[in-house]
């Protein structure tokens, strides 16, 4: 069986003297595409290895790429019989360990270690990982901070007034220095924001005036009663409050704009009633005054824009010396950070035509892998070096040596925005090369999944992606098949949620998020304990576990907090093991939570609180009642306080735990940070009693994490044990800082990640969750023009004037990407895709979130949704996809979906689950694992009778 894209393959490894440009669609071997390439150029001579560069997206990448270079370089030497191309590429094996294959940042670091001078560095500089950029970052904002509060200026003075109205809560200096980490993080695209002709005072007075004059048209009403009137008398109201403040003091701008923000929020039901009737008043036209109203409105809704436009130019002008100043901190400790590394690697390049000379004769060819995520500095870096004219510096107009680019990525799985990735540059370049005679070249045999999830794909996305005329979407190229269908199962299942319905008998999205879980939960339950189905793992099909499946969410925080917390509790109940990798809940782990107050005790012993929350918590867990008795006895609960033997003897395990605080505490910062907590995990057992907890594996890998934020902590010098843990609480604070380490593969556990960390992956099962996660957004995130080096972003919540003149591209960029994570997201499965859906059909529109993207592939044609035919491999299904409606919603719609395999609008084929078959609402049963796992060794019996004794003791 030959692949569709064979030609393109064979151009790839034998086309050697022109440019390529390869879209590679996701699972079509794009790695092993620009290997062959690599391998074929030194099999021929064209160069050596050491005048290659490769650059990828990640250093795991990199890694892998060198792995697949030395393999197939050693399998092209077995087989060639030619005497020059085995020579050619042992030489080739020989110099892989100095190869260029690394990420683009680091082939950057590599180039100013090289010209120290020519780029104004210190030679002994060192690169900041994140953590301690932002450990710069936040000094700088310190520094400022403290000093900018003893003189505000007008835009800090008017941030400190406004109300933060958002569920977080956060303070106007945690927004400040938000603020201060996206300007240092895009600190390159310098082009000034507008400040608009806005005259602030004199426009607030204005709106002012015609508020009141809008409240006082409530007395010209025939009846109170109106719903008008009432509506008008609150503004009214709102003016009377006002004018009582101002007697007692002139008018204050800075707290009316702050009230003005929200006013149109507060107000939002009186700005909607327009009651009944032709006339409001006695000669006065109902019309006429809902046209008032909604002038006022219109009025308060510019003024904001424009106010919140003017401070965003304002504040940035504000914040500017915090950048600077963190600048200085990096020059000081002789460390750059990775915007530092692109930056000056491109000014070195751009600035100096004898650098770029030697450059671009020192590398003879260029490889780039994921260049749909390049950003402009990327960019204009590999163009440079790829230049056929060394006095050129200007890297929109060079021209590149014909077979020395070569460049592979997918600009459908462009999924890095926030990362300054920009598929609209992807586009312009690619045009570019084009035009020079570069070949555009598309892979599409689709090695990773089975046909069904395929067809599934491409009936989904063949509608969703089609492409856009700036550039800012893809046009979708189909998948093709190669993987055989596994027999006797299914590859794509819809998964009905089980209960979409809230109290009024509506579909609601609460509804919707509270049952998904359970729903998914049970489904791997089942497909893991009773399924019987198989999944490539290698080359052989075996049983399906755990560590095969993965759930994937669009985001990890929504506006009521955790969205990953209730899969893990559904999970947790049916003691299926998984590993959360990434997010943001690290902080809130309760073996965290334990680890962090432990420590704290350990910090402080004076603080009672912290010590008997450690005493009585998971990691020593001493009852209440010996607690009790003990501090009822002694009078404290003091590490530092001397004990006598007969309350040792009476409270072995309290003393014996106050002691180990107490050793901790006095060699605390006498050793590596690292080493207290190891010693505090080893005094408490903890890593014995975390493996015993349902999510054993979890636990235990976040307790690792905190032992490597501490040993990044000793590396760059924290000042002491209790600089780290007001660090870890500022951490916890902002909800971020480290996350378990990612597992091994053949670790047993379901996988919960986000698409974005997923990007790159493959599993055998995958299935989509949080299906209410918007697919579109009413409000522009950023607005990039790359070819101005303008970025335009939120500052403490104010939009500049580019974001808002730029709202609609902006928007529909932002929506383009969701498309596209739903594709990255649904190409991760080989065997399996599992999507949320909604058995009632008419009732969709409410919970519509980015899964609906998938809906062509999923839903059956109306007239259809009734005539399902037999599942493969599936339990006996019944007729409902919904298990529970509410009273008012008891009646089975006709347009409902019933259980069973489908043919979808898009012409493929879906199973519908049935719910009835899930296990729902399943709740944990502590103890079940400790049990298991202390009966599971030989010496059960033993260590049991050991437990007893120690118990005994206590």
């Amino acid at each position: 069986m030959t692949p569709v894209d064979q030609a393109a393959r064979e151009r790839i490894a034998s086309d050697l003297d022109t440019t390529l440009i390869v879209e590679a669609a996701a699972g079509t071997g794009k790695t092993t595409a620009l290997v062959s390439r690599i391998v074929s150029i030194l099999r021929a001579g064209r160069t050596s290895l050491e005048k290659i560069v490769a650059v990828t997206f990640t250093e795991k990448a990199a890694g892998e790429m060198k792995l697949r270079l030395r393999s197939e370089l050693d399998k092209a030497r077995h087989e060639s019989t030619d005497a020059r191309e085995r020579s050619n590429l042992q030489l080739a094996l020989q110099a892989l360990e100095i190869a260029h294959i690394n990420t683009i940042h680091g082939f950057c670091a590599d180039l100013l270690r090289e010209r120290p001078v020519s780029a104004g560095l210190d030679p002994a500089f060192e690169v900041l990982d994140e953590a301690g950029s932002d450990a710069l970052l936040r000094e700088a904002f310190r520094l400022w901070f403290e000093e900018a509060l003893s003189r505000p200026g007008p835009a800090l003075r008017r941030v400190l007034r406004r109300r933060n109205w958002r569920k977080e809560q956060t303070t106007p200096r945690e927004d400040l220095l938000r603020a201060c980490r996206s300007l240092a993080e895009n600190r390159d695209y310098a082009t000034p924001w507008t400040l608009p002709s806005f005259e602030r005072d004199r426009e607030l007075d204005r709106v002012v005036t015609e508020l009141r004059a809008l409240g006082a048209l409530h007395a010209q009403a025939k009846r109170p009663s109106d719903p008008l009137a009432k509506a008008l008398k609150a503004f009214d109201t709102w003016g009377a409050k006002l004018d009582a403040r101002e007697r007692l003091a002139p008018r204050d701008y800075d707290g009316l704009e702050s009230e003005l923000t929200q006013f149109e929020r507060e107000h939002e039901r009186d700005f909607k009633t327009s009651g009944s009737g032709v006339l409001y008043g006695a000669s006065l036209d109902r019309a006429a005054v809902v046209a008032a109203r909604d002038a006022a409105r219109a009025s308060v809704a510019q003024f904001v824009m424009m106010c919140e436009a003017d401070l965003a130019a304002r504040l940035r002008q504000e914040l500017t010396p915090v950048v600077q100043s963190y600048e200085e901190l990096k020059q000081k400790a002789g460390v750059l950070d990775f915007v530092d590394l692109l930056s000056l690697a491109r000014d070195m390049l751009a600035g100096s035509p004898s650098v770029r000379e030697e450059l671009q004769q020192r590398f003879s060819h260029l490889f780039v892998d994921e260049f749909q995520d390049t950003d402009p500095l990327q960019a204009e870096i590999l163009l440079l070096l790829a230049s056929d004219d060394a006095a050129q510096n200007d890297f929109q107009t060079v021209r590149v040596v014909p077979g020395k680019l070569f460049v592979v990525g997918d600009p459908k799985q462009s999924i890095y925005r926030f990362r300054r990735a920009d598929v609209v540059l992807y586009q312009r370049i690619k045009q570019l090369l084009v035009e020079q005679g570069a070949a555009l070249l598309n892979l599409t045999t689709n090695f990773r999944s089975v046909p069904s999830i395929q067809a599934c794909v491409n009936a989904a996305f063949s509608r969703a992606m089609t492409g856009a005329a700036d550039g800012s979407q893809a046009d979708y190229v189909a998948l093709a098949e190669w993987t055989p269908e596994i027999e006797g199962q299914p590859g794509v299942i819809a998964l009905p949620v089980p209960e979409p319905y809230g109290a009024l008998g509506n579909m609601t999205k609460k509804a919707v998020s509270a049952s998904c879980p359970d729903a998914v939960a049970a489904f791997i339950h089942w497909l893991i304990r009773e399924s019987g189905w198989r999944v490539h793992e290698g080359d052989a099909l075996v049983p399906v576990r755990s560590r095969h499946v993965c759930l994937l969410f669009k985001r990890f925080q929504d506006f009521d907090g955790d969205t990953t917390k209730p899969y893990v509790r559904a999970l947790e109940a049916r003691a299926v093991p998984h590993m959360l990798v990434g997010g943001r809940s690290f902080h809130d782990r309760e073996e965290v939570v334990a680890i962090r107050t432990a420590l704290d005790a350990v910090e402080w012993p004076a603080d009672e609180l912290a010590v008997y929350a450690t005493l009585r918590g998971p990691l020593l867990a001493i009852n209440d009642e010996e607690l009790l008795r003990f501090r009822s006895e002694v009078h404290h609960l003091s590490p530092l306080r001397p004990l006598d033997a007969a309350v040792a003897e009476r409270y072995p395990a309290v003393v014996e735990a106050l002691s180990l605080l107490r050793s901790l505490h006095f060699a605390r910062n006498r050793r590596p940070i690292a080493d207290t907590i190891e010693q505090l995990l080893a005094g408490t057992r903890a890593h014995a009693s975390l493996a015993m907890w349902p999510s054993g594996e979890q636990a235990l890998a976040n307790a690792v994490a905190v032992l490597d934020l501490a040993r990044n902590a000793d590396v760059r010098g924290v000042s002491s044990f209790r600089a780290f843990l007001e660090a870890l609480s500022e951490q916890a604070d902002r909800r971020e800082g480290g996350e378990a380490p990612i597992v091994e593969e053949g670790t047993e556990g379901v996988r919960l990640m986000t698409v974005h960390k997923a990007k790159g992956l493959e599993f055998p099962v995958v299935i989509l969750c949080d299906p209410t996660a918007p697919k579109t957004v009413n409000k522009a995130s950023r607005f990039v023009d790359s070819s101005r080096r303008l970025w335009a972003q939120k500052l403490c919540g104010c939009s500049p004037l580019e974001l808002v003149q730029n709202d609609v591209p902006a928007i529909a960029h932002d929506n383009a990407e969701v498309v596209r994570q739903a594709y990255v997201a649904a190409t991760r499965a080989q065997d399996l895709l599992v999507v949320p859906t909604f058995g009632d059909g008419s009732e969709r529109t409410v919970a519509i979130g980015w899964t609906d993207i998938l809906a062509p592939g999923l839903y059956p044609s109306e007239e259809k949704r009734r005539e399902p035919a037999a599942a493969p491999g599936c339990p006996p299904f019944g007729d409902d996809s919904v298990a529970k409606r509410t009273a008012s919603a008891q009646t089975l719609p006709s347009d409902s979906v019933a259980p069973g395999l489908h043919v979808t609008e898009g012409g493929n084929r879906a199973v519908w689950w049935d719910p009835s078959q899930l296990k729902l609402r399943v709740f944990a049963k502590e103890g079940v694992r400790q049990q298991k796992l202390l009966a599971h060794s030989p010496d059960a019996n033993q260590s049991i009778e050991a437990h007893a004794r120690w118990k005994a003791r206590r």
